[in-house]
């Protein structure tokens, strides 16, 4: 599994320490930004970030911001990405059980480090349960192809 792992500013710290996780756990990744606390818009990295993903470039992304919420958004207008803003290894396992999430959005901001190292383990290891859970799934899918 190759991870794409992105953040802007507000992201950046979090974000150097969930890659010494990867490291350390030989996970490979790509980092795609940024590579400083210089100030930059996030939808100019958690789209390109999201993408890779829905490209197939990538089997998940990370993608960090402050709070993590302007980042999900963004990531979530690029067709085929489900992304899910976690702050908690419950609704980390869920978003990748239930709704097959394919990218992880978090706030560096919001947690710190040995939280989100937690929450990246839980998410990473997670599998979506299909069964019911495809149905709902497919349904957002199926919608995204009509708009």
């Amino acid at each position: 599994m190759t991870i794409a792992i992105a953040s802007d500013h507000g992201g950046y710290e979090l974000k150097k320490e969930i890659m010494k996780y990867l490291d350390k756990s030989k996970i490979d990744y790509k980092d795609m930004g940024v590579f400083s606390t210089e100030s930059v818009d996030y939808p100019d990295i958690a789209i390109p970030c999201a993408e890779a993903v829905a490209r197939g470039e990538f089997e998940k992304g990370i993608i960090i911001c402050g709070t993590g919420i302007g980042v999900c958004i963004a990531a979530n207008k690029v067709k085929g990405i489900r992304a899910a803003l976690c702050h908690d290894t419950f609704s980390a396992r869920m978003s990748r059980q239930h709704n097959n999430a394919n990218v992880l959005t978090m706030g560096g901001r919001v947690i710190g480090p040995g939280l989100a190292i937690d929450i990246v383990k839980e998410w990473l290891a997670g599998d979506f349960e299909g069964n019911r859970h495809e149905r709902r799934v497919e349904k957002i899918t199926e919608y995204e192809n009509n708009i």
